[in-house]
């Protein structure tokens, strides 16, 4: 889970000063102690620790702070301001050309996800609206062209490539290229190189001098670190870069490249790649990962998540269904589908206040938080027939058998389900009995049906 360790040692740091009801100076700096030592331990660049500390502590150690009603909670406030801070303090935006074609060029080290990422671009950029135009420029590389002009098929988006040609050759004529089809952004996937590969990186530049780029996005591997902060400074001091894409974060616990490579290189995060899937890359929000880090949880994001994922046609459809006491295991099935397809469910978890770190969430579960659940209880609806799924009391032992075979799983799974099912469906009636009484203004609960 993203940031999972610091985000649990600085929580724990704050749970200990919100218990008390007035702070001292040195309860202060025994908590800036922990802060410390929980950003080192995320490998966070030791020169931004030592300010980001005495920043907060400047602010911490104040009169207004100390003489607070709820002093604990004003830290934990000053803390996620300069931790916001410290990643960009706002979202970064893309630079679109005020005349089109926008020019977006990445750069990065082979093996960072470049390819990849320049496909995900695409695609986020065509649920914008835009029409882009990728451009196969890594002539190096073995089956790099092959693999764009895959993902580009699998985006719905035209690649543009001459083959084995001077990088510099294609990256001016899919600029023409573009202009001509009516392609609003061209997305450069260069090759991917050292940075301290003279000629190579003298490419880049000749690169740049070319196609005039507006956007110059590095491409970095969060795992790597504090190795991810020292890519981008290179690349900054020879290129300018506008930007970097962080991929992988969703697999790095410790978050130091998120939290160093704005104060070293001075350049923006603009996207985050958060899973392998083509439309895993998020715009990146200093504030809300800020919010997740402290476990005060990223709602937005989360509301953004299903506004995008969820039909809302079958939301209302839906809605009729449980009003009008019709909700099946077949609703069911589909509800959870949809609620699946916006990300693995820790992940929508860690977004909601309370639930934010991997210790909570096996509380909420007085377990191991283990989503192959989800996945045999869509594999046991799966195996059910229509009229089973629409009417599970005509499920006898018999059917219940040939159900746990077809899922792989056990019949105790399958009368698990069903009893939970049922139990489910008579809270739901209840609750749409009183919103009716409540509508015909009857004393007692009323509910928003």
């Amino acid at each position: 889970m993203v940031f999972e360790g610091l985000s649990g040692r600085l929580q724990d740091t704050f749970r200990k000063l919100k218990g008390k009801g007035k702070l001292s100076e040195d309860d202060v700096n025994r908590a800036m102690r922990e802060v410390r030592l929980a950003l080192l331990e995320a490998d966070v660049n030791f020169k931004i620790v030592k300010d980001f500390v005495a920043r907060v502590k400047e602010r911490a150690v104040g009169q207004e702070v100390l003489t607070s009603l709820t002093p604990g909670q004003q830290v934990v406030k000053i803390v996620y301001e300069e931790l916001a801070e410290l990643m960009g303090g706002e979202q970064s935006r893309l630079n679109l050309a005020s005349r089109p074609p926008t020019v977006v060029m990445m750069v990065g080290l082979q093996g960072a996800g470049k390819t990849t990422t320049c496909a995900k671009l695409a695609r986020n950029l065509q649920s914008q609206g835009k029409r882009p135009l990728l451009v196969a420029a890594d002539i190096y590389r073995p089956a790099a062209i092959k693999q764009l002009q895959v993902l580009g098929e699998q985006v719905n988006c035209p690649v543009f490539s001459m083959g084995q040609e001077n990088p510099v050759n294609i990256a001016r004529a899919a600029v023409e290229n573009a202009r001509s089809n009516n392609r609003d952004v061209v997305i450069l996937d260069t090759a991917g190189r050292l940075h301290i590969n003279e000629e190579l990186m003298n490419e880049l530049t000749n690169i740049k001098t070319e196609a005039d780029p507006h956007e110059i996005l590095l491409v970095v591997d969060a795992m790597t670190g504090q190795d991810a902060v020292n890519v981008a400074e290179s690349f900054n001091k020879q290129l300018g870069l506008t930007g970097v894409v962080l991929t992988k974060l969703d697999g790095d616990s410790r978050g130091g490249a998120a939290l160093s490579v704005k104060a070293v290189a001075g350049c923006p995060i603009k996207f985050a790649g958060m899973g392998e899937k083509l439309d895993n890359l998020e715009p990146f929000h200093p504030d809300r990962m800020a919010s997740r880090i402290l476990g005060m949880g990223d709602v937005l994001s989360l509301v953004e998540k299903a506004q995008a994922n969820i039909n809302q046609e079958k939301a209302r459809e839906l809605s009729q269904k449980i009003m009008q006491q019709e909700f099946t295991l077949e609703d069911f099935l589909d509800q959870l589908q949809q609620v699946r397809s916006m990300g693995p469910l820790e992940d929508l978890f860690s977004m909601i206040p309370g639930f934010s770190s991997a210790k909570q969430l096996q509380g909420l579960k007085g377990e191991d938080f283990d989503e192959r659940e989800i996945g045999h209880i869509e594999a046991i609806i799966q195996s059910m027939t229509p009229e089973e799924r629409r009417n599970p009391t005509m499920l006898n032992g018999s059917r219940k058998k040939r159900i746990a075979r077809g899922s792989g799983t056990r019949v105790q799974d399958v009368n698990r389900l069903v009893k939970q099912f049922e139990e489910s469906r008579k809270l739901m009636k209840q609750f749409t009995d009183m919103g009716k009484k409540g509508k015909k203004g009857k004393k007692g609960l009323r509910l928003p049906f």
